[in-house]
C-alpha cells in the first residue's frame, strides 16, 4: 500500500470519555464502573487516557471521586493517566493521586472563562502559573488546554489572532503543550487552518492537539483538515459522548472508534486495537441512559480498518 499523502503517518490519540464523557452525561456512573472503563480502554493500546478531573464537585459532582478513580484502575506500563486540573488545589490533589500528568484550562473569551471558574481570562493566568510550579515540584508534566478557540456561545465567533495571544500568554508561564478545544462544536476545515496558522505564528514549535465536539457534524472533516496541517495529536472519547455542562447544546466530542476506525483506514498508525477498542464502547454504552453517538459502535467497522 501507498504511504498517506499529506498526512502523518501515526497520530496520537488521547481518551478523555472517562473526564470529559462522564462528566457531561445525565446518568450516575460509579466509582467501580469508572474503573471498569478505564480499564478497558487501556487493554485497547491507547496510550493516554484523562482518566478524572479534580474540580469543585458542587461544580462537577460526577467527578467527585477522582482520587478513588486513581487509586483503584489498573495501571498498565505505557498508558498516560491525566487529570484535568482548574487551579493550584486541584493541582495539588491529583499531584497527591499520583496522575501521571495535568491539563490547565482557560477560555479564549472572558465571558466563557467567567461562566465556567468564575474568573477572567487574565485571572486564570494566574491558576496557571501556580499549577506550572505544582507540575514542576511534583516532576509532572503540565499541558494547557483552551476553550473554546473556535467560536463562544456567548460571544460567538473567536478571532485566531485571540486564540493565539492567549496561546502566547500561557505558554510564556511555562507550557510546551496547548490543546484547542472546540467546546460547542463551531470548528469547521476553514477555522482549523486558520487557528493553526494563527497560533504556528505567534507561538512557534508549540506541541498542537486538537479537541473537536462533532455537534455539527463537522468533527472528522476538521480532524482531516488537522492532519493535513501536520498535525499528529488528537483528543477523543468513547462512543462520542460527552460535552460541556457549561456550554447549552455541546453535544459529544468526536468518537474515539470512529477516529482509529477512519485513519487505519487510511494506513494512519495509532496503537490501538480496533476491535478492544469496540468492546471498552460497549461498557460505556451500558453507562449512560441514551444511545451514544458513535458511527462505527453501531454499524461496525470495514475489514480494511480494523
Amino acid at each position: 500500500m501507498e504511504e498517506p499523502l499529506n498526512v502523518p503517518r501515526s497520530i496520537r490519540v488521547r481518551e478523555v470519555g472517562p473526564r470529559d464523557g462522564i462528566q457531561s452525561e445525565k446518568a450516575e456512573v460509579s466509582t467501580e464502573e469508572k474503573v471498569r472503563l478505564i480499564d478497558a480502554l487501556s487493554a485497547s493500546g491507547l496510550a493516554a487516557i484523562e482518566a478524572v478531573s479534580f474540580v469543585s464537585p458542587r461544580a462537577v459532582p460526577q467527578m467527585a471521586d477522582a482520587a478513588d478513580v486513581l487509586a483503584n484502575i489498573a495501571r498498565r506500563p505505557g498508558v498516560f493517566y491525566s487529570a484535568l486540573v482548574p487551579n493550584r488545589r486541584g493541582a495539588e490533589a491529583a499531584a497527591d493521586a499520583e496522575a501521571d500528568g495535568m491539563q490547565v484550562f482557560v477560555a479564549a473569551t472572558d465571558s466563557y472563562n467567567e461562566r465556567n471558574v468564575g474568573r477572567s481570562v487574565h485571572a486564570s493566568l494566574e491558576d496557571v502559573r501556580e499549577v506550572v510550579e505544582i507540575g514542576r515540584e511534583a516532576h509532572l508534566p503540565v499541558e494547557g488546554t483552551i476553550s473554546v478557540s473556535f467560536g463562544c456561545p456567548y460571544e460567538g465567533d473567536v478571532s485566531p489572532a485571540r486564540v493565539a495571544e492567549v496561546s502566547m500568554w500561557i505558554a510564556d508561564l511555562g507550557i510546551a503543550s496547548i490543546s484547542y478545544g472546540d467546546t460547542t462544536g463551531m470548528a469547521s476545515p476553514r477555522r482549523v487552518a486558520e487557528v493553526v496558522e494563527a497560533v504556528r505564528e505567534r507561538v512557534p514549535g508549540v506541541d498542537i492537539n486538537m479537541h473537536f465536539h462533532d455537534t455539527r457534524g463537522a468533527g472528522l472533516a476538521n480532524v482531516l483538515a488537522a492532519m493535513h496541517l501536520g498535525i499528529g495529536y488528537f483528543d477523543s472519547s468513547i462512543g462520542g459522548m460527552g460535552g460541556s455542562p457549561f456550554a447549552e447544546g455541546a453535544t459529544g466530542n468526536i468518537a474515539t472508534e470512529d477516529l482509529v476506525h477512519m485513519v487505519h483506514d487510511m494506513g494512519v498508525e495509532t496503537g490501538v486495537d480496533l476491535q478492544v477498542l469496540l468492546e471498552a464502547a460497549r461498557i460505556a454504552q451500558g453507562l449512560v441512559a441514551g444511545e451514544l453517538p458513535a458511527k462505527v459502535l453501531k454499524a461496525g467497522p470495514v475489514a480494511s480498518a480494523g
